[in-house]
């Protein structure tokens, strides 16, 4: 029987944080509404404003330009339109642009068509096949509208951090719109919306600790807006309709503020952590394959493939000893498939693959732990003759 279990699948969702919990749990306490005006509703509309102003500086934006969600899924179906209004003026675009390896929030297209959404190629490295997205927008036709590009900053899945200051260079040059997914990135990197050259960027709240149920469309101001999804009572501006989720924007706002501190430090922490256990992993099972592991990534994550062992062998034998991992994203309700992000970089779609992820609280005793348990499940696959 596992004494304590080890929790490694912060990409997943990373466990409440105390200044989350303890912000959520006073605001379930606030009467009032934030559109009412008296008393009760303005301290209501404080708080969301604060909270406001937290998340647009975990992402370098201004205040004014966030516009609270249900979820980074919600905000992703929200910029993903062919309307847009350019103050009040509409504004077409005519196709959406994304690389291989987004998200399945991003790669479903939002309110495009299918037809009207196409995906670039990524390069064996993980990246965002530049060339091939200059190509696809010099062919953009204009007449249909300006064309849409959505790239992650950094992949859920192997943690790859992509070039979104080139991309936005050939973004821009085609006179295109810019959407980039920082939610894995977030507290992780240092996020500014003038250095990534977004126009828009996507974060969750249950990412960075805090309560499931929020997250954020950053705009890099007013003017540019899209259509809105939430129609109703005009709340956020008449962004997103509804009132407004008090207690989760509130944990939001905490969990944002205290990702915005001590990233660098946090960062070379986790770094520090990830590489030690991968060192063992290597000197446990040589033939593992630890995919980005020469190419720029998150600090927290590891994704890797152990020949012979399916996705789904490997993740409940991790279980069992008490660790808790992924087999790739967690957004399919449980489901353990292929991974289309190894796929798109060109590897076997059968090679099965597990995902590591640390974070602020992870010991460096639960990273010796996971080693150990990682060389069982290695060695237990050697012995069974699975592996040559």
């Amino acid at each position: 029987m596992v004494a304590s279990r080890i929790y490694m699948d912060w990409n997943a969702t990373a466990p409440l944080n105390e200044a989350a919990r303890s912000a959520l749990l006073c605001a379930l306490d606030m009467d009032g509404n934030a559109s009412s005006v008296h008393a009760e509703g303005r301290k209501v509309r404080m708080l969301i404003e604060s909270a406001r102003r937290d998340v647009a500086q975990l992402c370098g934006a201004q205040a004014s330009a966030v516009v609270f969600t249900s979820g980074a899924t919600e905000a992703a179906n929200a910029v993903l339109t062919p309307h847009f209004r350019m103050g009040r003026t509409p504004l077409a675009i005519g196709h959406l642009y994304v690389s291989a390896i987004e998200h399945p929030a991003i790669r479903e297209g939002g309110r495009f068509t299918s037809a009207d959404v196409s995906e670039i190629a990524v390069t064996p490295q993980g990246t965002i096949d530049l060339v091939a997205l200059e190509t696809a927008l010099a062919a953009h036709d204009r007449a249909t509208g300006l064309p849409m590009v959505a790239v992650m900053l950094a992949n859920n899945e192997t943690g790859i951090v992509q070039p979104i200051a080139a991309v936005a260079s050939i973004v821009k040059a085609a006179g295109g719109i810019l959407v980039v997914d920082a939610v894995q990135a977030a507290g992780r990197l240092p996020i500014s919306m003038d250095d990534l050259g977004a126009d828009f960027i996507i974060i969750s709240s249950h990412k960075i600790g805090g309560p499931k149920g929020a997250g954020a469309l950053v705009a890099r101001g007013e003017a540019l807006m899209p259509a809105a999804l939430m129609r109703g009572g005009g709340q956020e501006k008449g962004h997103r309709s509804g009132t407004e989720n008090m207690a989760a924007i509130a944990g939001f706002g905490a969990a944002a503020r205290a990702a915005s501190d001590g990233i660098a430090m946090r960062a070379a922490t986790l770094s520090a952590q990830r590489d030690r256990l991968e060192a063992a992993m290597l000197a446990a099972a040589p033939d593992v394959l630890i995919h980005g592991r020469d190419i720029e990534r998150l600090c927290n994550t590891s994704f890797f493939s152990l020949p012979g062992l399916k996705a789904e062998t490997g993740q409940i034998a991790f279980d069992l000893e008490g660790v808790a991992l992924s087999a790739g994203s967690a957004c399919s309700s449980g489901k353990v498939g292929q991974s289309y992000v190894l796929s798109a970089m060109g590897f076997d779609p059968q090679l099965g693959a597990l995902r590591l992820s640390i974070g602020a609280s992870t010991t460096d005793a639960e990273i010796d732990r996971c080693a150990g348990v990682f060389a069982k499940v290695a060695g237990r696959r050697r012995l069974s003759g699975a592996a040559a």
